[in-house]
């Protein structure tokens, strides 16, 4: 679906045009033609292709989706697939996807499976025209920043969920219940993880060496992203890392629980045990048993067996066995 297509020259708005127009703006001076589709269809794709003359391996991948995140040159042409990561209503990690076609006068994004839009990337851009007169390649720019940007909140509410889990490991019986929590955890970070790592790649080649040349007014632009995506990267590895210290700990807590329950058990067995030996001796029921015929026999063995009974509980539990 067409969300909007604009024209603009020297940095600042022409007009909104029809699509069948786009041919007389391309064909002036400094001018550029920016389109922005949402889940587009076969025929959308099929048109712009005509159009800009884009390259069919792009428009494939454009019309097949769930790329890997990447940027190709297509001769005087870049094309970038970006993902997006987002939170649903049920507190699933949602990607959807951003491509992007930009060429020497014009800048084709294409988004998919994204619940928020893109409008304000372009608002921002006619905030600045100075800006915008460096033409494709700074909407390009904006368009990355805004997508790595929304990675910022995701990253922020992963790590609130690290906290949380983490201020309760300590907690007797909560060990299960973290490790799923954090394994779960884990999965989140690999999804932000697959958006972010093969765009950091690929922002690399936007920033030193050789560049396309509709970025080449915009390298320094593109470093700040690449910056922002090389922190972005970092934290995911630390948390990755923090989670299995986490889960480690989990373990080890789920372990000791264990033996603490094991001497507990341990420690009540060896108290019935020297009470059942007691019972047992006397139990035999021998001819010649003098206890047998006391008349404090059955109080005595009855008091003996508490009281070793008592002493063995009192020195387990000075160990700290029960």
């Amino acid at each position: 679906m067409l969300i909007n297509c604009v024209a603009y020259q020297e940095g600042k708005r022409l007009a909104d045009i029809e699509p069948d127009a786009i041919s007389d703006y391309l064909a002036r001076p400094g001018c550029f033609v920016w389109i922005a589709l949402r889940d587009a269809t076969d025929a959308e794709l099929a048109k712009v292709q005509e159009e800009f003359g884009l390259h069919d391996l792009a428009i494939e991948d454009a019309r097949h989706g769930h790329q890997r995140p990447k940027v190709e040159e297509y001769g005087d042409m870049v094309f970038a697939v970006l993902q997006t990561v987002e939170f649903t209503a049920t507190d699933e990690l949602q990607v959807g996807e951003v491509n992007v076609f930009a060429g020497p006068n014009y800048v084709i994004s294409i988004r998919n499976r994204c619940q928020q839009g893109l409008l304000g990337v372009r608002d921002r851009a006619e905030r600045e025209p100075h800006l915008l007169k460096l033409g494709a390649g700074f909407v390009f720019y904006a368009l990355m920043d805004a997508v790595v940007d929304r990675y910022f909140p995701v990253i922020e509410a992963l790590e609130g969920e690290l906290e949380a889990i983490e201020a309760q490991i300590f907690n007797p019986g909560t060990a299960r219940g973290n490790v799923e929590r954090l394994y779960a955890l884990k999965q989140k970070i690999t999804v932000v993880k697959h958006a972010v790592t093969p765009l950091l790649e690929s922002a690399g080649k936007l920033t030193s060496g050789r560049v396309p040349l509709v970025c080449e007014g915009t390298r320094d632009y593109f470093r700040d992203v690449y910056d922002h995506l090389a922190r972005i990267n970092a934290s995911l590895d630390t948390f990755r890392e923090t989670i299995g210290t986490a889960i480690q700990v989990n373990l080890s807590m789920a372990t000791i629980e264990e033996s603490e329950t094991t001497k507990r058990l341990a420690a009540w067995a060896g108290i019935f045990a020297v009470a059942t030996a007691f019972a047992g001796i006397w139990g035999m029921n021998f001819a010649h048993m003098p206890e047998l015929q006391w008349r404090w026999g059955y109080p005595a063995a009855l008091g003996l067996i508490a009281a070793t009974c008592g002493v063995l509980y009192w020195r387990f539990r000075r160990a700290g066995w029960l």
